[in-house]
């Protein structure tokens, strides 16, 4: 595990980051709406589970906290994309915060991919997921993996509150890297009330209420 998992996010470059860039290019770049943000864990151990189709959404969810909260908040991030080089790695880990995932195994050994965030729900920490693993095609939810459900048995008294994301996957969709002006939403709910013992029931759980939340946002036609 890379020391900077539990060192942290830069503690002062990344409050500004979201001050000077990220919190001002939603607002006035985009347009942001945003249902039942009351809902929003203030402090954690806690789990957040969106679904995923730009990387415009990581930046979103994390806008969504107070720049003082920002350094207990730490979404998850493959490993293999994002650590590869060494400035991007940089950047993940600094100013978004990320902790980084290895996904595959190497030598023939596979390290336990849940045990990064374990370790952050057990400092206190807001975990960000997406359990559909990658970005899909705009708009559209993937089937949830069940990497959530088990990192939820570790932690069974570690709220999961799920987000709802609309509009990111045709602002940025995959593969493009110059995003689109549109209005993006999110909905935040509250925390799912299921046994993750039952990983499929549990997970089904977890989808249905993003698809209740995405059901509340505003419908748009980008194509």
């Amino acid at each position: 595990m890379p020391d900077s998992d539990s060192a942290g996010p830069h503690p002062w470059l990344r409050p500004l980051f979201f001050a000077a860039v990220v919190r001002p290019a939603l607002l006035l770049g985009f347009g942001l709406g945003v249902r039942h943000r009351e809902r929003l864990p203030q402090t954690g151990p806690a789990i957040m589970v969106a679904n995923h189709n730009s990387h415009l959404d990581t930046l979103l969810l994390l806008s969504l906290f107070r720049l003082g909260a920002l350094r207990t908040v730490r979404p998850a991030a493959a490993a293999d994309y994002f650590g590869k080089s060494g400035a991007v790695r940089w950047i993940t880990q600094n100013l978004i915060g990320a902790i980084l995932i290895e996904r595959h195994a190497e030598g023939g050994r596979r390290a336990d991919p849940l045990a990064p965030l374990s370790a952050a729900l057990l400092r206190g920490e807001i975990v960000l997921l997406f359990p559909e693993g990658t970005r899909g095609k705009p708009e559209v939810r993937e089937a949830f993996k069940t990497g959530l459900a088990h990192l939820s048995r570790r932690h069974p008294e570690v709220p999961v509150i799920p987000v709802a994301l609309r509009g990111l996957g045709h602002a940025l969709p995959k593969g493009e890297w110059i995003p689109v002006p549109l209005n993006l939403y999110a909905a935040i709910g509250e925390a799912v009330e299921s046994d993750p013992k039952n990983k499929q029931a549990f997970t089904r759980a977890v989808e249905a209420a993003i698809d209740a939340l995405d059901a509340e946002l505003p419908t748009a036609v980008w194509d």
